[in-house]
């Protein structure tokens, strides 16, 4: 969710609309679209993908004119900063409906509200190198196989100039062994935390050393904010969006 893209879908740079598309069945298990004109491996995650307009949908996508009053403020401040800060995957639709996780959090302000909060904090004026945000949340993302996490962040990533064989090794829950210092560090913290117990004293010290503390606490927090979101987009089986086409 770092970048995405506003209703009309753009499509990165350099690739066609039909390479942009996912595959039935989305991109777990799937090649997605090629990096650079080379083809990627294949994604984990759910198997499922399908239109937004799919009735099998745990959650309905809401239309801006079937809000209620306390949902309409959220989603015009999650459209506001969706449109200004996500770019290069959908996040909304033909009909204004809000993609991805935002959705979820349309549904129940009451706790999307914070949510969203929380993710303005961490996705707007932040201390980190922004491959190293990428590095951290495809950790994460592919951890839980999450399928919309993956696909929003793998062309995040691309955007950031991260390699293909980095990418593609990420997402198959492997550390590529040529990432820079900083990257690397990113990825133990977020490996560490994912997979549970109290962060190795050591991995704390080098973030802290790299980043500095509150780039280190800003790590460790863009970590459970992605676990959260995560944790929506798999609890909700929030599929990866079909490409618009033209």
């Amino acid at each position: 969710m770092d970048e995405a893209a506003t209703a009309a879908v753009p499509v990165p740079r350099g690739r066609s609309r039909s390479e942009h598309e996912a595959p039935a069945g989305g991109w777990a298990g799937a090649h997605p679209p090629a990096m650079n004109g080379r083809p990627r491996g294949p994604l984990p995650g759910p198997r499922r993908r399908c239109s937004h307009k799919d009735s099998a949908m745990r959650l309905p996508l809401m239309k801006p004119d079937t809000l209620t009053e306390e949902q309409k403020p959220l989603y015009a401040d999650m459209r506001a900063g969706i449109e200004k800060n996500f770019k290069g995957f959908a996040t909304i639709d033909g009909d204004g409906a809000l993609l991805g996780p935002w959705n979820p959090w349309l549904h129940e302000p009451q706790f999307g509200g914070p949510i969203w909060e929380l993710t303005k904090a961490l996705s707007f004026s932040t201390s980190l190198p922004k491959p190293v945000r990428e590095i951290a949340i495809l950790v994460t993302g592919a951890h839980f196989h999450s399928a919309y996490e993956i696909y929003a962040h793998v062309i995040a990533a691309e955007q950031r100039g991260l390699a293909d064989d980095t990418l593609a090794t990420i997402v198959a829950g492997q550390r590529p062994g040529d990432l820079p210092r900083d990257q690397a560090i990113a990825y133990d913290i977020a490996s560490a935390l994912v997979n549970g117990g109290v962060l190795p004293a050591l991995s704390y010290k080098q973030a802290v050393e790299a980043f500095g503390q509150h780039g280190a606490a800003e790590l460790i927090y863009l970590v459970g904010l992605y676990c959260m979101v995560s944790v929506t987009l798999n609890g909700f089986d929030v599929p990866v969006p079909e490409a618009e086409r033209r």
